[in-house]
């Protein structure tokens, strides 16, 4: 207990010491750094954003002449060089505010949405691979070819499904779990590149 308190308290420490709204920046930050994600002038869509963190990260690295769209079913408090939309991502009036406001095709979808915790395991781990899977569904409708996503999930039964459509989609799929993360949580983020868009229906019978 005191280990994973001490662990916790770090990186809220750090957080309020670099500006930061949440501790879950530093997540973000690792990722980026290992595989390479975020440049200046690159179109970026979060989702599941507030209370907005990895917007702050985002829209730091893109720069003036990038672009950071925010979704949040939440309220977002205001964040420099960030559009900021209240709605859920699975809704299509939503989804078409969020092409509006991207305006272009994103080079990087972000994802950190999570369902609120019954403490029911197996039920926390589907409503989380059902949030998974909608970000999935907006990124093959907002990213450009060869582009990037990152998605929170929760390591269960469900997990490799999910992750065969992931391939289905991407070139190069990895699984990581950054030192931010609570050593007691079971949540990793995957990070997918080089889309290449969703698979081919399957041919009607004849």
């Amino acid at each position: 207990m005191w280990r994973r308190e001490q662990h916790r308290e770090r990186f809220f420490r750090k957080a309020r010491a670099e500006g930061y709204r949440a501790r879950s920046a530093y997540k973000l930050i690792e990722l980026a750094d290992r595989f390479h994600l975020l440049r200046a002038g690159m179109v970026v869509l979060d989702l599941g954003a507030a209370p907005g963190s990895w917007s702050q990260v985002a829209a730091a690295r893109v720069g003036s002449n990038g672009r950071v769209v925010a979704v949040d079913l939440q309220p977002i408090a205001p964040i420099p060089g960030v559009r900021v939309i209240t709605g859920d991502v699975r809704a299509p009036a939503t989804v078409a505010e969020i092409l509006a406001a991207l305006g272009q095709p994103a080079d990087l979808v972000l994802s950190d949405m999570a369902p609120a915790a019954t403490g029911i395991l197996v039920v926390d781990q589907a409503r989380a691979i059902e949030l998974a899977r909608a970000a999935l569904a907006v990124a093959e409708r907002a990213l450009r070819p060869g582009g990037a996503l990152v998605v929170k999930v929760f390591r269960g039964e469900e997990l490799d499904r999910f992750l065969g459509a992931v391939r289905a989609r991407f070139a190069r799929v990895s699984v990581a779990v950054p030192a931010a993360t609570r050593p007691e949580s079971r949540e990793a983020y995957i990070v997918a590149r080089d889309f290449q868009g969703p698979p081919p229906e399957p041919a009607a019978d004849a």
